[in-house]
Protein backbone atom coordinates (compact mmCIF):
# COMPACT_ATOMS: atom_id res chain seq x y z
CA UNK A 1 0.00 0.00 0.00
CA UNK A 2 2.84 2.39 0.77
CA UNK A 3 4.32 1.86 -2.67
CA UNK A 4 0.96 2.29 -4.38
CA UNK A 5 0.25 5.49 -2.41
CA UNK A 6 3.61 6.98 -3.34
CA UNK A 7 3.06 6.05 -6.99
CA UNK A 8 -0.37 7.66 -7.04
CA UNK A 9 1.07 10.79 -5.37
CA UNK A 10 3.73 11.10 -8.06
CA UNK A 11 1.15 10.59 -10.82
CA UNK A 12 -1.18 13.18 -9.22
CA UNK A 13 1.63 15.71 -8.92
CA UNK A 14 2.67 15.14 -12.54
CA UNK A 15 -0.90 15.63 -13.75
CA UNK A 16 -1.81 18.49 -11.37
CA UNK A 17 1.05 20.79 -12.39
CA UNK A 18 0.22 21.01 -16.13
CA UNK A 19 -3.53 21.14 -15.42
CA UNK A 20 -3.00 24.00 -12.96
CA UNK A 21 -0.82 25.87 -15.42
CA UNK A 22 -3.42 25.40 -18.14
CA UNK A 23 -6.22 26.73 -15.92
CA UNK A 24 -4.03 29.65 -14.84
CA UNK A 25 -3.31 30.42 -18.48
CA UNK A 26 -7.01 30.70 -19.32
CA UNK A 27 -8.12 32.43 -16.13
CA UNK A 28 -5.10 34.71 -15.59
CA UNK A 29 -3.68 35.49 -19.02
CA UNK A 30 -6.79 35.79 -21.19
CA UNK A 31 -8.16 39.04 -19.80
CA UNK A 32 -7.82 42.53 -21.23
CA UNK A 33 -6.60 45.42 -19.04
CA UNK A 34 -9.65 47.10 -17.63
CA UNK A 35 -10.00 50.84 -17.15
CA UNK A 36 -9.43 52.01 -13.60
CA UNK A 37 -12.68 52.76 -11.78
CA UNK A 38 -13.20 55.19 -8.94
CA UNK A 39 -13.67 53.51 -5.54
CA UNK A 40 -16.99 53.65 -3.73
CA UNK A 41 -16.93 56.10 -0.82
CA UNK A 42 -19.35 55.51 2.08
CA UNK A 43 -20.10 57.78 5.07
CA UNK A 44 -19.17 56.55 8.54
CA UNK A 45 -22.76 56.28 9.75
CA UNK A 46 -23.34 53.40 7.32
CA UNK A 47 -20.68 51.20 8.96
CA UNK A 48 -21.45 48.68 11.70
CA UNK A 49 -19.38 48.25 14.87
CA UNK A 50 -17.00 45.64 13.48
CA UNK A 51 -16.37 47.68 10.34
CA UNK A 52 -15.60 50.77 12.41
CA UNK A 53 -13.07 48.80 14.47
CA UNK A 54 -11.38 47.73 11.24
CA UNK A 55 -10.84 51.34 10.14
CA UNK A 56 -9.51 52.62 13.49
CA UNK A 57 -5.93 52.58 12.16
CA UNK A 58 -7.08 54.96 9.43
CA UNK A 59 -8.12 57.65 11.89
CA UNK A 60 -6.01 60.80 11.27
CA UNK A 61 -3.07 61.42 13.58
CA UNK A 62 -4.43 64.82 14.60
CA UNK A 63 -7.26 62.94 16.36
CA UNK A 64 -4.98 60.52 18.22
CA UNK A 65 -1.94 62.75 18.91
CA UNK A 66 -2.27 66.27 20.34
CA UNK A 67 1.09 67.35 18.90
CA UNK A 68 -0.18 66.86 15.34
CA UNK A 69 -2.10 69.71 13.73
CA UNK A 70 -5.12 69.34 11.48
CA UNK A 71 -4.49 70.77 8.02
CA UNK A 72 -7.74 70.39 6.12
CA UNK A 73 -6.96 73.62 4.29
CA UNK A 74 -3.94 71.97 2.65
CA UNK A 75 -5.96 68.92 1.63
CA UNK A 76 -8.61 71.18 0.10
CA UNK A 77 -5.96 73.13 -1.78
CA UNK A 78 -4.38 69.95 -3.15
CA UNK A 79 -7.82 68.63 -4.09
CA UNK A 80 -8.56 71.75 -6.15
CA UNK A 81 -5.14 71.67 -7.77
CA UNK A 82 -4.95 67.91 -8.32
CA UNK A 83 -6.16 67.86 -11.97
CA UNK A 84 -3.38 70.28 -12.85
CA UNK A 85 -0.82 68.60 -10.60
CA UNK A 86 -1.75 65.28 -12.20
CA UNK A 87 -0.95 66.55 -15.68
CA UNK A 88 2.22 68.32 -14.56
CA UNK A 89 3.62 65.37 -12.58
CA UNK A 90 2.66 62.92 -15.32
CA UNK A 91 4.52 65.06 -17.86
CA UNK A 92 7.60 65.19 -15.63
CA UNK A 93 7.52 61.40 -15.22
CA UNK A 94 7.19 60.90 -18.96
CA UNK A 95 10.01 63.30 -19.84
CA UNK A 96 12.28 61.88 -17.14
CA UNK A 97 11.79 58.18 -17.87
CA UNK A 98 11.72 58.17 -21.66
CA UNK A 99 15.50 58.82 -21.94
CA UNK A 100 16.02 56.00 -19.44
CA UNK A 101 13.84 53.68 -21.51
CA UNK A 102 15.86 54.59 -24.59
CA UNK A 103 19.00 53.13 -22.98
CA UNK A 104 17.31 49.73 -22.80
CA UNK A 105 16.23 49.74 -26.44
CA UNK A 106 17.92 46.95 -28.43
CA UNK A 107 19.02 45.48 -25.08
CA UNK A 108 17.57 42.14 -23.89
CA UNK A 109 15.85 41.96 -27.30
CA UNK A 110 13.64 44.96 -26.39
CA UNK A 111 12.75 46.99 -29.49
CA UNK A 112 10.81 49.77 -27.76
CA UNK A 113 9.35 50.86 -24.44
CA UNK A 114 6.73 53.58 -24.32
CA UNK A 115 3.81 54.83 -22.27
CA UNK A 116 0.43 53.92 -23.63
CA UNK A 117 -1.22 56.01 -20.91
CA UNK A 118 -0.02 57.81 -17.81
CA UNK A 119 -2.31 59.34 -15.23
CA UNK A 120 -2.21 59.59 -11.44
CA UNK A 121 -5.98 59.23 -11.27
CA UNK A 122 -8.64 61.37 -9.69
CA UNK A 123 -7.78 60.81 -6.02
CA UNK A 124 -5.11 63.14 -4.58
CA UNK A 125 -2.89 62.28 -1.59
CA UNK A 126 -4.11 63.46 1.80
CA UNK A 127 -2.27 64.76 4.85
CA UNK A 128 -3.60 63.18 8.05
CA UNK A 129 -1.78 65.70 10.23
CA UNK A 130 1.46 67.57 10.54
CA UNK A 131 3.88 68.07 13.42
CA UNK A 132 6.30 71.02 13.55
CA UNK A 133 9.46 70.77 15.66
CA UNK A 134 11.06 73.70 17.41
CA UNK A 135 14.86 73.65 17.31
CA UNK A 136 17.70 76.08 17.92
CA UNK A 137 19.05 75.44 14.44
CA UNK A 138 18.59 77.78 11.52
CA UNK A 139 16.02 75.50 9.93
CA UNK A 140 12.36 74.48 9.80
CA UNK A 141 11.54 70.86 10.66
CA UNK A 142 8.09 69.30 10.17
CA UNK A 143 6.68 65.79 9.84
CA UNK A 144 3.53 65.29 7.77
CA UNK A 145 1.58 62.02 7.75
CA UNK A 146 0.94 61.33 4.05
CA UNK A 147 -1.47 58.77 2.67
CA UNK A 148 -2.38 58.15 -0.91
CA UNK A 149 -4.98 55.57 -1.87
CA UNK A 150 -4.97 56.45 -5.54
CA UNK A 151 -6.41 55.11 -8.76
CA UNK A 152 -3.59 55.76 -11.22
CA UNK A 153 -3.58 54.36 -14.71
CA UNK A 154 0.00 53.95 -15.88
CA UNK A 155 0.37 51.59 -18.82
CA UNK A 156 3.70 50.61 -20.36
CA UNK A 157 3.99 48.79 -23.68
CA UNK A 158 7.10 46.66 -24.34
CA UNK A 159 7.94 45.54 -27.86
CA UNK A 160 9.88 42.33 -27.25
CA UNK A 161 10.92 40.76 -30.56
CA UNK A 162 7.56 40.34 -32.31
CA UNK A 163 5.55 40.31 -29.08
CA UNK A 164 3.79 43.32 -27.56
CA UNK A 165 3.61 43.10 -23.77
CA UNK A 166 1.46 45.45 -21.71
CA UNK A 167 2.24 46.30 -18.08
CA UNK A 168 -0.34 48.35 -16.15
CA UNK A 169 0.03 49.93 -12.69
CA UNK A 170 -3.28 50.34 -10.82
CA UNK A 171 -4.75 50.76 -7.34
CA UNK A 172 -1.75 52.16 -5.51
CA UNK A 173 -1.61 52.74 -1.74
CA UNK A 174 1.25 54.61 -0.09
CA UNK A 175 1.45 55.43 3.63
CA UNK A 176 4.56 57.36 4.67
CA UNK A 177 5.79 59.48 7.59
CA UNK A 178 8.56 61.69 6.20
CA UNK A 179 10.59 64.31 8.04
CA UNK A 180 11.13 67.42 5.92
CA UNK A 181 13.81 69.94 6.84
CA UNK A 182 14.12 73.34 5.15
CA UNK A 183 17.63 74.66 5.79
CA UNK A 184 19.34 76.97 6.05
CA UNK A 185 16.81 79.78 6.32
CA UNK A 186 18.04 82.76 4.29
CA UNK A 187 16.68 86.23 3.42
CA UNK A 188 16.39 85.29 -0.27
CA UNK A 189 13.20 83.87 -1.80
CA UNK A 190 12.11 81.09 -1.26
CA UNK A 191 13.88 81.71 2.09
CA UNK A 192 15.57 78.31 2.43
CA UNK A 193 18.66 76.87 0.77
CA UNK A 194 17.75 73.19 0.48
CA UNK A 195 15.11 70.55 1.26
CA UNK A 196 16.23 67.49 3.22
CA UNK A 197 13.81 64.53 3.35
CA UNK A 198 14.06 61.33 5.37
CA UNK A 199 11.55 58.66 6.38
CA UNK A 200 10.91 58.13 10.07
CA UNK A 201 9.59 54.59 9.52
CA UNK A 202 9.41 52.11 6.67
CA UNK A 203 6.69 53.13 4.21
CA UNK A 204 3.73 50.98 3.28
CA UNK A 205 3.46 50.53 -0.49
CA UNK A 206 0.80 48.43 -2.18
CA UNK A 207 -0.27 48.35 -5.79
CA UNK A 208 -1.72 46.22 -8.53
CA UNK A 209 0.33 45.24 -11.56
CA UNK A 210 -1.54 43.87 -14.55
CA UNK A 211 0.71 41.81 -16.78
CA UNK A 212 -0.71 40.28 -19.96
CA UNK A 213 -4.17 40.92 -18.61
CA UNK A 214 -3.80 39.50 -15.09
CA UNK A 215 -2.75 41.01 -11.76
CA UNK A 216 0.59 39.35 -11.00
CA UNK A 217 0.51 40.90 -7.53
CA UNK A 218 -2.23 38.40 -6.71
CA UNK A 219 0.42 35.67 -6.61
CA UNK A 220 1.16 35.43 -2.84
CA UNK A 221 4.87 34.59 -2.95
CA UNK A 222 5.64 37.15 -5.66
CA UNK A 223 3.58 39.81 -3.89
CA UNK A 224 5.47 39.31 -0.61
CA UNK A 225 8.83 39.32 -2.40
CA UNK A 226 8.11 42.60 -4.21
CA UNK A 227 6.78 44.20 -1.03
CA UNK A 228 9.87 43.25 0.98
CA UNK A 229 12.21 44.34 -1.82
CA UNK A 230 10.60 47.76 -2.11
CA UNK A 231 10.58 48.33 1.66
CA UNK A 232 14.23 47.30 2.03
CA UNK A 233 15.33 49.37 -0.94
CA UNK A 234 13.50 52.51 0.15
CA UNK A 235 14.61 52.07 3.77
CA UNK A 236 18.27 51.70 2.77
CA UNK A 237 18.12 54.98 0.84
CA UNK A 238 15.83 57.25 2.82
CA UNK A 239 15.09 55.78 6.28
CA UNK A 240 16.44 58.11 8.99
CA UNK A 241 19.34 58.87 9.44
CA UNK A 242 19.68 58.47 5.66
CA UNK A 243 18.49 61.61 3.87
CA UNK A 244 17.70 62.85 0.39
CA UNK A 245 18.71 66.48 -0.21
CA UNK A 246 17.44 68.81 -2.92
CA UNK A 247 19.43 72.00 -3.44
CA UNK A 248 17.24 75.05 -3.98
CA UNK A 249 19.65 77.98 -3.79
CA UNK A 250 23.26 78.00 -4.90
CA UNK A 251 25.90 78.99 -2.37
CA UNK A 252 26.45 82.34 -4.08
CA UNK A 253 22.75 83.17 -4.05
CA UNK A 254 21.85 83.03 -0.42
CA UNK A 255 23.18 80.10 1.53
CA UNK A 256 26.02 80.56 3.98
CA UNK A 257 28.94 78.24 3.38
CA UNK A 258 30.80 77.07 6.43
CA UNK A 259 34.60 77.37 6.71
CA UNK A 260 36.47 74.28 5.55
CA UNK A 261 40.04 75.26 6.38
CA UNK A 262 42.65 77.94 6.97
CA UNK A 263 45.02 79.43 4.41
CA UNK A 264 48.36 80.34 5.94
CA UNK A 265 50.03 83.12 3.95
CA UNK A 266 53.59 84.28 4.46
CA UNK A 267 54.40 87.51 2.64
CA UNK A 268 58.16 87.19 2.17
CA UNK A 269 59.39 90.11 0.09
CA UNK A 270 58.89 92.25 -3.00
CA UNK A 271 61.44 93.04 -5.70
CA UNK A 272 61.87 96.00 -8.07
CA UNK A 273 58.69 97.86 -7.19
CA UNK A 274 57.63 101.00 -9.04
CA UNK A 275 59.00 104.37 -7.94
CA UNK A 276 56.05 106.51 -6.86
CA UNK A 277 57.64 109.24 -4.68
CA UNK A 278 59.48 112.31 -5.94
CA UNK A 279 62.74 111.03 -4.48
CA UNK A 280 62.52 107.80 -6.51
CA UNK A 281 61.26 105.48 -3.77
CA UNK A 282 58.00 104.04 -2.45
CA UNK A 283 56.48 103.17 0.91
CA UNK A 284 54.97 99.74 0.12
CA UNK A 285 52.60 97.49 2.04
CA UNK A 286 50.48 94.51 1.00
CA UNK A 287 46.74 93.93 1.43
CA UNK A 288 45.52 90.35 1.15
CA UNK A 289 42.04 88.84 1.15
CA UNK A 290 40.02 85.94 -0.25
CA UNK A 291 37.38 86.39 -2.92
CA UNK A 292 33.82 86.11 -1.65
CA UNK A 293 34.90 86.97 1.90
CA UNK A 294 33.26 89.89 3.67
CA UNK A 295 35.92 90.08 6.35
CA UNK A 296 38.32 93.06 6.33
CA UNK A 297 41.52 92.62 4.36
CA UNK A 298 44.76 91.76 6.17
CA UNK A 299 47.65 94.24 5.90
CA UNK A 300 51.39 93.97 6.26
CA UNK A 301 53.48 96.64 7.89
CA UNK A 302 54.66 99.63 5.84
CA UNK A 303 58.28 99.63 4.67
CA UNK A 304 59.32 103.24 4.26
CA UNK A 305 61.39 104.27 1.21
CA UNK A 306 62.10 100.79 -0.03
CA UNK A 307 61.70 99.27 -3.50
CA UNK A 308 62.83 95.81 -2.35
CA UNK A 309 61.06 95.42 1.01
CA UNK A 310 61.22 92.28 3.15
CA UNK A 311 58.27 91.53 5.43
CA UNK A 312 58.36 87.82 6.42
CA UNK A 313 54.94 88.32 8.01
CA UNK A 314 52.38 85.52 8.52
CA UNK A 315 48.62 85.75 8.07
CA UNK A 316 45.75 83.29 8.42
CA UNK A 317 42.62 83.49 6.24
CA UNK A 318 39.46 81.42 6.52
CA UNK A 319 38.65 79.31 3.45
CA UNK A 320 35.07 78.39 2.55
CA UNK A 321 35.42 77.09 -1.03
CA UNK A 322 38.94 76.01 -2.02
CA UNK A 323 37.81 75.10 -5.53
CA UNK A 324 36.44 78.55 -6.38
CA UNK A 325 38.10 81.09 -4.09
CA UNK A 326 41.27 82.98 -5.02
CA UNK A 327 43.81 84.81 -2.89
CA UNK A 328 43.93 88.50 -3.83
CA UNK A 329 47.22 90.35 -3.24
CA UNK A 330 47.41 94.12 -3.71
CA UNK A 331 50.60 96.15 -3.21
CA UNK A 332 50.12 99.85 -2.33
CA UNK A 333 52.34 102.85 -1.83
CA UNK A 334 51.40 104.43 1.48
CA UNK A 335 50.60 108.14 1.45
CA UNK A 336 50.26 110.31 4.52
CA UNK A 337 47.64 112.47 2.81
CA UNK A 338 45.20 111.35 0.14
CA UNK A 339 44.60 107.94 -1.39
CA UNK A 340 47.29 105.30 -1.51
CA UNK A 341 48.76 104.57 -4.94
CA UNK A 342 48.41 101.08 -6.33
CA UNK A 343 51.75 99.51 -7.25
CA UNK A 344 50.39 96.22 -8.57
CA UNK A 345 48.35 93.13 -7.85
CA UNK A 346 48.10 89.40 -8.47
CA UNK A 347 45.73 86.54 -7.63
CA UNK A 348 46.34 82.88 -6.76
CA UNK A 349 43.54 80.29 -7.23
CA UNK A 350 43.35 78.06 -4.16
CA UNK A 351 42.66 75.00 -6.30
CA UNK A 352 46.36 75.06 -7.22
CA UNK A 353 47.32 74.25 -3.63
CA UNK A 354 47.61 70.75 -2.18
CA UNK A 355 46.46 70.35 1.44
CA UNK A 356 49.20 70.64 4.07
CA UNK A 357 51.89 71.33 1.44
CA UNK A 358 53.67 74.69 1.50
CA UNK A 359 54.04 76.26 -1.92
CA UNK A 360 56.42 79.13 -2.61
CA UNK A 361 55.44 81.49 -5.43
CA UNK A 362 57.11 84.43 -7.11
CA UNK A 363 54.34 86.51 -8.68
CA UNK A 364 54.73 89.08 -11.43
CA UNK A 365 52.69 92.12 -10.41
CA UNK A 366 50.19 93.57 -12.91
CA UNK A 367 47.92 96.59 -12.90
CA UNK A 368 44.68 94.59 -13.15
CA UNK A 369 43.41 91.18 -14.22
CA UNK A 370 42.42 92.30 -17.73
CA UNK A 371 44.78 90.39 -20.05
CA UNK A 372 44.09 92.83 -22.92
CA UNK A 373 45.16 95.92 -20.98
CA UNK A 374 48.44 97.16 -22.56
CA UNK A 375 49.56 98.57 -19.19
CA UNK A 376 49.93 95.03 -17.89
CA UNK A 377 52.96 94.62 -20.14
CA UNK A 378 54.84 97.17 -18.02
CA UNK A 379 57.10 95.66 -15.37
CA UNK A 380 55.77 96.40 -11.88
CA UNK A 381 58.06 94.15 -9.86
CA UNK A 382 57.62 90.79 -8.18
CA UNK A 383 56.08 89.55 -4.96
CA UNK A 384 57.24 86.42 -3.13
CA UNK A 385 54.77 84.51 -0.95
CA UNK A 386 54.48 81.11 0.70
CA UNK A 387 51.03 79.50 0.88
CA UNK A 388 49.76 76.52 2.88
CA UNK A 389 46.15 75.34 2.85
CA UNK A 390 45.22 73.34 5.95
CA UNK A 391 41.69 71.87 5.91
CA UNK A 392 39.85 71.32 9.17
CA UNK A 393 39.65 67.91 10.75
CA UNK A 394 36.43 65.98 10.25
CA UNK A 395 33.64 66.86 12.65
CA UNK A 396 33.61 63.39 14.16
CA UNK A 397 37.28 63.67 15.10
CA UNK A 398 36.57 65.84 18.10
CA UNK A 399 38.76 65.42 21.12
CA UNK A 400 37.34 64.48 24.44
CA UNK A 401 38.46 62.94 27.68
CA UNK A 402 41.06 63.94 30.28
CA UNK A 403 44.24 65.83 29.41
CA UNK A 404 47.76 65.20 30.54
CA UNK A 405 50.06 67.96 31.73
CA UNK A 406 51.11 68.67 28.14
CA UNK A 407 47.54 69.44 27.13
CA UNK A 408 47.10 66.26 25.06
CA UNK A 409 44.11 63.92 25.18
CA UNK A 410 44.51 60.66 27.10
CA UNK A 411 42.75 57.62 25.65
CA UNK A 412 40.85 54.93 27.53
CA UNK A 413 43.95 53.00 28.50
CA UNK A 414 45.62 56.08 29.95
CA UNK A 415 47.98 56.83 27.05
CA UNK A 416 48.15 60.18 25.31
CA UNK A 417 46.48 60.29 21.91
CA UNK A 418 48.99 61.35 19.28
CA UNK A 419 46.53 62.47 16.59
CA UNK A 420 44.70 65.30 18.38
CA UNK A 421 46.96 67.71 20.34
CA UNK A 422 45.21 70.73 21.75
CA UNK A 423 48.04 73.10 20.84
CA UNK A 424 46.88 73.43 17.25
CA UNK A 425 45.72 76.35 15.12
CA UNK A 426 41.94 76.52 14.95
CA UNK A 427 38.98 78.70 14.11
CA UNK A 428 36.39 79.88 16.61
CA UNK A 429 33.16 80.74 14.75
CA UNK A 430 30.50 82.74 16.64
CA UNK A 431 27.08 83.02 15.02
CA UNK A 432 24.63 85.41 16.67
CA UNK A 433 21.18 84.32 15.53
CA UNK A 434 19.13 86.88 17.46
CA UNK A 435 17.58 87.80 20.78
CA UNK A 436 14.14 87.79 22.40
CA UNK A 437 12.40 90.11 24.87
CA UNK A 438 15.22 92.64 25.13
CA UNK A 439 14.00 96.08 26.16
CA UNK A 440 15.76 99.24 27.27
CA UNK A 441 14.49 101.86 29.67
CA UNK A 442 14.75 104.67 27.12
CA UNK A 443 14.97 103.02 23.68
CA UNK A 444 15.10 99.55 22.07
CA UNK A 445 17.41 99.63 19.06
CA UNK A 446 19.43 96.50 19.82
CA UNK A 447 22.80 95.40 18.52
CA UNK A 448 25.32 92.96 19.99
CA UNK A 449 28.99 93.23 20.90
CA UNK A 450 31.25 90.16 20.89
CA UNK A 451 34.43 90.50 22.96
CA UNK A 452 37.11 87.84 22.87
CA UNK A 453 40.91 87.85 22.98
CA UNK A 454 41.16 91.62 22.99
CA UNK A 455 39.01 91.91 19.84
CA UNK A 456 35.53 93.39 19.67
CA UNK A 457 33.07 92.69 16.88
CA UNK A 458 29.68 94.28 16.38
CA UNK A 459 26.41 93.27 14.72
CA UNK A 460 24.14 95.59 12.79
CA UNK A 461 21.67 97.77 14.70
CA UNK A 462 17.97 96.97 14.31
CA UNK A 463 15.58 99.79 15.12
CA UNK A 464 12.54 99.64 17.38
CA UNK A 465 12.31 95.95 18.18
CA UNK A 466 12.49 93.68 21.20
CA UNK A 467 13.21 90.57 19.12
CA UNK A 468 16.13 91.37 16.83
CA UNK A 469 17.33 88.83 14.24
CA UNK A 470 20.97 89.46 13.33
CA UNK A 471 22.13 86.14 11.89
CA UNK A 472 25.73 87.44 11.73
CA UNK A 473 28.90 85.37 11.93
CA UNK A 474 32.24 86.36 13.45
CA UNK A 475 35.51 84.44 13.26
CA UNK A 476 38.58 84.29 15.49
CA UNK A 477 41.70 82.47 14.30
CA UNK A 478 43.54 81.09 17.34
CA UNK A 479 46.94 79.48 17.77
CA UNK A 480 45.57 76.90 20.23
CA UNK A 481 42.33 75.69 21.78
CA UNK A 482 40.65 78.33 24.00
CA UNK A 483 40.59 76.22 27.15
CA UNK A 484 39.53 77.96 30.38
CA UNK A 485 38.57 81.07 28.41
CA UNK A 486 35.26 82.88 28.14
CA UNK A 487 33.60 84.91 25.45
CA UNK A 488 31.62 87.99 26.48
CA UNK A 489 28.52 88.94 24.52
CA UNK A 490 26.53 92.05 25.38
CA UNK A 491 23.33 93.37 23.87
CA UNK A 492 23.30 97.14 23.58
CA UNK A 493 20.81 99.77 22.47
CA UNK A 494 21.71 103.05 20.81
CA UNK A 495 19.57 106.10 20.23
CA UNK A 496 18.63 106.93 16.64
CA UNK A 497 17.27 110.44 17.26
CA UNK A 498 17.56 113.08 19.94
CA UNK A 499 17.87 111.40 23.33
CA UNK A 500 19.75 112.24 26.51
CA UNK A 501 20.66 108.59 27.08
CA UNK A 502 22.80 107.74 24.07
CA UNK A 503 23.62 104.07 24.87
CA UNK A 504 22.45 101.52 27.37
CA UNK A 505 23.03 97.84 28.05
CA UNK A 506 20.16 95.39 27.57
CA UNK A 507 21.98 92.45 29.18
CA UNK A 508 25.05 90.31 28.73
CA UNK A 509 26.28 86.74 28.99
CA UNK A 510 29.69 85.09 29.52
CA UNK A 511 30.08 81.70 27.79
CA UNK A 512 32.71 79.24 28.95
CA UNK A 513 34.50 77.74 25.93
CA UNK A 514 35.67 74.46 27.49
CA UNK A 515 32.60 72.51 26.36
CA UNK A 516 32.92 73.92 22.85
CA UNK A 517 36.53 72.79 22.62
CA UNK A 518 35.65 69.21 23.58
CA UNK A 519 32.32 68.91 21.74
CA UNK A 520 33.14 71.04 18.72
CA UNK A 521 29.86 72.98 18.75
CA UNK A 522 27.08 74.43 20.87
CA UNK A 523 23.77 75.95 19.81
CA UNK A 524 21.92 77.36 22.80
CA UNK A 525 19.69 80.13 24.04
CA UNK A 526 21.09 81.97 27.07
CA UNK A 527 19.28 84.13 29.59
CA UNK A 528 20.85 87.57 29.60
CA UNK A 529 22.29 88.85 32.87
CA UNK A 530 20.85 92.19 34.03
CA UNK A 531 17.82 91.70 31.81
CA UNK A 532 14.31 90.93 32.99
CA UNK A 533 13.33 88.37 30.33
CA UNK A 534 15.96 88.76 27.66
CA UNK A 535 17.32 85.71 25.83
CA UNK A 536 20.08 85.54 23.22
CA UNK A 537 20.53 82.73 20.68
CA UNK A 538 24.19 81.87 20.04
CA UNK A 539 25.89 79.16 17.99
CA UNK A 540 29.64 78.64 18.49
CA UNK A 541 31.87 76.19 16.61
CA UNK A 542 35.50 75.25 17.17
CA UNK A 543 37.39 73.68 14.28
CA UNK A 544 41.03 72.63 14.19
CA UNK A 545 43.36 71.96 11.28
Amino acid sequence: MGFVGSLLGIIGFAIGIPVGLLLGFFLFIYAEPADVKDPIVRPLDEFDTSSLLDILPEIPLWVKHPDYDRIDWLNRMISYMWPYLNKAISGIIRNTTEPVFATYTDTFQIKSVEFKSISLGTLPPTFHGIKVHETNENELVFEPAVRWAGNPNVTLVFQLLSLEITLQLVDIQIFAAPRIVLKPLVPTFPCFGSIVVSLMEKPHVDFGLNFLGGDIMAIPSLYQYIQDTIRRRVASLYLWPQTFEIQILAGSVGTMKKPVGILQVKVVRALNLLKMDLLGTSDPYVKLSLSGDRLPSKKTSIKMKNLNPEWNEDFKLTVKDPQCQVLQLHVYDWEKVGTHDKLGMQVVPLRLLSPHQTKGLTLNLVKNMNPNDPQNKKSRGKLEVELTFKPFREDNERFSGPLNRNGIKINTVGKASEDVPLHRVGLLVVLLQGAEDVEGKHHSNPYALVNFGGEQKKTKLIKKTRDPCWNEEFQFVLEQAPLKEKIHIEVMSKRTGFCLHRKESLGHVDINLDDIVYNGRINEKYNLINSRNGVIHVEIRWRVI
